[in-house]
């Protein structure tokens, strides 16, 4: 397998790049998904009304469907 920057082979590297795209299409589904379940807009929320308080539980959310991800894809 050629070699790219000393250590680090090509396979490695492609993997890489389909393991994050792979994870970025798994957030962007589960986003969808939640944003489709919720009796609101949460765009609207957040944007126009100023809700921190949903703003804190998205964010909290986005964060654990990323260790969920990272875990799964690990």
């Amino acid at each position: 397998m050629p070699r790219l920057f000393g250590t680090l082979a090509l396979d490695q590297v492609i993997g890489t790049i389909f393991y994050c795209i792979l994870g970025v299409i798994l957030f962007i589904l589960a986003y969808a998904i939640i944003s489709k379940l919720s009796p609101f807009s949460v765009e609207r929320e957040i944007s126009e009304d100023q809700n921190i308080a949903l703003g804190i539980i998205i964010g909290a959310v986005i964060i654990g469907l990323s260790i969920i991800i990272a875990a799964a894809i690990h």
